[in-house]
């Protein structure tokens, strides 16, 4: 792109992407480690209320410190009622399955103003995908998919972990993974075997178009008879007198996590944002933010952020390094809306 061109380039005011992977709700069901291979021996986890006396254990202010005021406040047990989901007594795995759709398209916007803007976001796409191909995105997905990343609580403590991935095509017979979750690293990105590749490369194939790439994952978390398991979490917008103060997410009576956080586990690859040595891989987000520690890792002044790089990239003809190039995509591939504020 000449200079002239250049000047004369703006960032369109209407600017939207759709998301390229599209994960479903992750249905709970519960059944014994032995019996993975048996699809009719696995049940749906219901959720269901529990009435617990809790005790007074927030900080307290000051004037509230006074040993007669504590006496009188512990006296007042914490009375609520929320949502738990557990395994049956009998049972001591958990089954969380979900499909997975990759779609290609990245980098053509669903709707943007403006005609110079696309044309040259089209030529910085394809002159990416010529050069990498996706390979390095795709394999962290897959990595993801790999160590199980989206069981978030349920990873923890567990025995262990089964993820079992199956390309679903019609007519024509399936490829399947199958991985040792716990074995894998969950802050090393770079590390992978064969199997990771593999279904990388498919993941690639499906961002880039060559192929319709849909998948199944199910993954087998041994915890033991009776434990607790933990779906989504609802929002809670009002507290209503009688109601539960803790809602988790159910399909159809079926305890599940929400498809918004199996994505935001898969997008988990950001390892290029400075500090990640330290902090790990984070959630493509343009600011790198991380609502669970209140920081952004991607500040505006450090240049970093989603924004900087695509404009310096776009406008200004100024290459990012490759390493901030696979950011800049991976953030297109999330989706969004990301068009000049007025």
């Amino acid at each position: 792109m000449t200079k002239e061109m250049s000047d004369k380039l703006t960032t369109a005011s209407v600017l939207a992407f759709e998301r390229k992977l599209d994960p479903s709700d992750a249905i709970f069901h519960s059944g014994r480690w032995d019996e993975r291979d048996d699809a009719s021996a696995w049940l749906p986890i219901a959720v269901r209320e529990k009435a617990v006396r809790g005790t007074i254990s927030n900080r307290l202010k000051t004037k509230d410190q006074d040993p007669a005021k504590l006496d009188a406040a512990i006296e007042n047990a914490n009375l609520q009622t929320v949502e738990i989901a557990t395994l049956p007594p009998d049972a001591d795995t958990l089954r969380i399955q979900f499909t997975l759709r990759v779609l290609s398209g990245v980098g053509a916007p669903s709707a943007c103003n403006g005609a110079a803007y696309r044309a040259r976001l089209h030529d910085v796409v394809s002159d990416y995908v010529a050069r990498c191909d996706f390979t390095e995105l795709a394999n962290r997905y897959a990595a993801n998919l790999a160590n199980g990343r989206f069981l978030w609580r349920n990873r923890i403590g567990a025995e262990s972990v089964r993820v079992d991935v199956t390309h679903l095509r019609k007519g024509e017979s399936a490829r399947a993974w199958s991985f040792d979750a716990l074995s894998l690293n969950l802050r090393e990105m770079d590390e992978r075997d064969a199997n990771v590749s593999a279904l990388g490369a498919l993941i690639a194939d499906g961002l880039a178009g060559r192929a319709h790439v849909l998948l199944q994952v199910i993954a087998y978390v041994r915890l033991g008879c009776g434990q607790e398991v933990f779906p989504s979490q609802e929002l809670v917008m009002e507290k209503v007198k009688g109601r539960p103060s803790k809602y988790l997410y159910k399909v159809q009576d079926v305890a599940a996590i929400h498809s918004q956080k199996i994505g935001n586990a898969l997008r988990t690859i950001d390892s290029w944002y400075e500090g990640a040595h330290e902090s790990g891989p984070i959630a493509v987000e343009p600011y790198g933010s991380v609502t669970t520690q209140g920081r952004a890792y991607r500040q505006p002044k450090q240049k970093l952020d989603f924004y900087t790089l695509l404009d310096d990239w776009m406008l200004k003809d100024k290459t990012p390094p490759l390493e901030q190039q696979h950011f800049v995509i991976a953030v297109l591939i999330r989706g969004g809306v990301f068009g000049e504020a007025s």
